[in-house]
C-alpha cells in the first residue's frame, strides 16, 4: 500500500478544514469536490492561494479549470505537474522525487 504524498496530505488537510466549515467531516481522495459541493467557487480561490503559499508554484489563469480541482487526487496531480515531480507517493513529511 502506497503512503500518501506530502502534497496529498496538505491538500487533504486544506479540503477537510474547508469542508468542516460547510458541515462535511469526511472526504475521500477521489470524491468530486465541486459536484458534491464540498468546495465552492470561493473555496477554489482559497485553495489556489493555499497552493501558491505552500508549494513553489504559480497558478496561471489558464490553469483554473475544473479538472485541476475536481478531487484531492486531481489537485495532487496538478501540483506535481506544476512542480515537475513524479507522481510516486512518499510518506508524509518526505518530499517526492524530482524529475531528472
Amino acid at each position: 500500500m502506497n503512503a500518501d504524498s506530502p502534497i496529498k496530505c496538505k491538500v487533504r488537510e486544506f479540503v477537510l478544514d474547508y469542508a468542516r466549515g460547510r458541515g462535511t467531516t469526511e472526504v475521500s481522495d477521489e470524491e468530486s469536490l465541486l459536484k458534491a459541493n464540498i468546495i465552492d467557487s470561493l473555496g477554489v480561490f482559497r485553495m489556489i492561494a493555499f497552493l501558491e503559499e505552500n508549494f513553489p508554484i504559480t497558478i496561471e489563469d489558464t490553469d483554473m479549470v475544473p479538472e485541476n480541482f475536481q478531487s484531492i487526487v486531481s489537485v495532487e496531480s496538478f501540483v506535481n505537474g506544476k512542480m515537475g515531480v513524479t507522481s510516486e507517493s512518499a510518506p508524509c513529511g518526505q518530499a517526492p522525487a524530482a524529475v531528472a
